[in-house]
């Protein structure tokens, strides 16, 4: 259950700011973020510098986050700390609806006459009361090809959070990078402090790579990614699936409207109603998830997806399941491939059946032990919020693009194709 601390209610008479994190004369067309895999969690973390003094932070990333939210209890020290005061503009902007005191003396996190959001870690399922900030936060630019020169944001806005809500992170981290679609959300504050498209990218492997912006996306070897997306539009779900929200929010989360799923080019019967977002309470859907490591169906589509999937393989035996998969099989005599074990291709079918994010055996397959391969997909029982949401082990080595000014998602199918990776972009050398 989450914990919920209401502050009291403020009225708002500001108008919305359209620049709430602005940043010095030098203009990137683009910015990278670095990420690395925590083998212990199997989370995605970046590192980015925030504060003054600068103090380099380690966060993990939830690509469906409200805002960035970090640790103000343990060792906040900045000069450049400001607290977000009641009936100020980047309150309006967060549609903060709650405006408190704190006991203590005042500190960052803890200030009187502040607006708070609620943070949420969706690995414990618990969010708390925060006070909203603005900081300085310093991040390098990049040309698509290498890193370039380190560019701050003297005001990113953020909630502070207590240090219990670290529970279930990986160590050494001090929050979260909400990488949501949302106003506060990190793709739109750095569009807004440095004048480019409200545009990221991002891809994950053993390591990987974010990109904020205007940018090509090459992956060693000299592989330029950015010419073989296939787009398909985003949908906003009007009601918001956070862990914690003002009422009438709607949701920060990437949906995509998939139509129907084919496994070896043949259509799974299931239940298409399932797969519309239901306007009266935000219900259905897919989305796409760097917080669950597989991809979650709603039982009846799972069923359907399993069976249909196995009738295809039917040439492997089948062996027990393994937790959490119930679909497994012996790969002893399976070979190998470019795109993983050769599997039946599955397809996510979207705005037409010219339009699908195909799926190889290196994203739907997971080898849990020796000789054992199961299909790395789980029930999500019956009535989940949402119907489908596309996991971290579907994503891996796909670079996913989110337009936001245009609201479409651009997709690359797996790199391996390309004969690179999510690991491949070069941090080492310096544009």
């Amino acid at each position: 259950m989450a914990y919920l601390s209401i502050f009291p209610l403020c009225l708002f008479f500001l108008l919305i700011s359209p620049s709430i994190a602005q940043t010095t004369s030098f203009r990137p067309r683009a910015l990278v973020l670095p990420l690395t895999k925590d083998s212990a969690t199997g989370q995605y973390i970046t590192q980015l510098s925030q504060r003054t003094p600068l103090v380099a932070i380690r966060l993990t990333v939830d690509l469906g986050g409200q805002f960035l939210w970090v640790d103000c209890d343990r060792n906040y020290i900045s000069s450049s700390y400001r607290p977000a005061r009641c009936r100020s503009a980047v309150c309006n902007l967060a549609n903060s609806k709650a405006c408190g005191q704190c006991n203590g003396s005042p500190r960052p996190g803890c200030n009187n006459n502040t607006c708070g959001l609620f943070p949420y870690n969706p690995f414990i399922r618990t969010a708390t009361s925060g006070e909203l900030a603005q900081d300085v936060v310093s991040l390098q630019s990049t040309d698509g090809s290498n890193p370039g020169s380190i560019v701050s944001a003297p005001r990113v806005a953020f909630t502070c959070g207590p240090t219990f809500l670290l529970e279930g992170l990986a160590k050494g981290v001090v929050g979260m990078a909400g990488l949501g679609r949302g106003p506060i959300g990190l793709p739109s504050q750095l569009a807004s402090a440095f004048s480019f498209p409200r545009k990221f990218a991002i891809c994950l492997g053993s390591k990987g790579v974010i990109f904020f912006g205007e940018s090509r996306y090459n992956f060693l070897p000299g592989k330029d990614v950015s010419k073989s997306l296939i787009y398909t539009p985003l949908f906003i779900n009007p009601v918001s699936t956070a862990g914690s929200f003002f009422q009438g929010e709607k949701s920060v989360e990437y949906f995509i409207g998939v139509k129907s799923i084919e496994v070896n080019g043949k259509p799974v019967a299931i239940n298409s109603t399932l797969l519309k977002i239901f306007d009266k309470d935000g219900n259905g859907g897919t989305k796409i998830s760097t917080v669950n490591p597989y991809t979650v169906m709603e039982r009846s589509i799972y069923k359907a997806f399993t069976s249909a999937f196995a009738k295809a393989f039917s040439g492997v035996p089948r062996v027990a399941q393994v937790a959490p998969f119930e679909v497994c099989f012996n790969s002893s005599k399976l070979g190998s491939t470019r795109v993983g074990p050769p599997a039946p291709t599955i397809d996510f079918v979207l705005q037409s059946q010219s339009v699908f994010w195909r799926i190889f055996g290196a994203n739907s397959m997971v080898q849990v032990k020796e000789d054992v391969l199961c299909l790395g997909f789980v029930d999500g029982g019956l009535n989940p919020r949402t119907s489908i949401v596309i996991g971290l082990h579907q994503i891996v080595d796909n670079l996913l693009q989110f337009d936001l000014a245009r609201s479409r998602l651009g997709f690359s199918s797996t790199l391996l194709f390309h004969q690179t990776t999510c690991s491949n972009f070069n941090f080492t050398s310096k544009a």
